[in-house]
């Protein structure tokens, strides 16, 4: 679980529990706030086109924690974005513009993905132009459904 979602759930029990002590025998207790959007905070709109055409377009909506969306492997899509999410680091970042890359090619494909993470927003495109952008797609395999992931 995310260190921020942990410290939301933990306050908030706190006052639940506090709120409990204080309330008359009878009272009922208070409810656990949800996120506002009435569902997962780490939320992603995934699209992905394997030869870069939008008529070619697959797209899916994955939610972690809890987990849940139309993503097919959504439990591995998860915890592959958990092992790529380190606190000050942004996991989708694009390649950065002075890195020395290899020129190869590795074909058409496209991704874009969209939505929150980690309490940010994220709107990051992804393709297999160079050996840079090839690595940091493979880092995202699951979670760009691709083939054999």
């Amino acid at each position: 679980m995310p260190l921020l979602h942990r410290l939301v759930v933990t306050a908030a029990l706190t006052t639940a529990a506090t709120a409990g002590a204080l309330a008359p025998a009878g009272a009922t207790p208070l409810p656990l706030p949800l996120p506002l959007d009435g569902e997962s905070a780490d939320r992603l709109v995934i699209t992905v086109s394997q030869n870069g055409e939008p008529d070619d377009a697959s797209t899916f909506v994955l939610s972690c924690h809890p987990t849940g969306g139309t993503h097919p492997r959504a439990r591995a899509a998860c915890a592959q974005l958990d092992s790529q999410t380190v606190w000050g680091r942004d996991p989708f970042a694009p390649v950065s513009p002075d890195a020395m890359c290899t020129g190869q090619y590795g074909g058409p494909a496209t991704a874009r993905v969209t939505g929150h993470w980690a309490g940010r927003p994220v709107n990051a495109w992804f393709d297999r132009t160079n050996g840079c952008e090839i690595a940091r797609w493979n880092r995202f395999s699951v979670v760009l459904r691709t083939p054999g992931s």
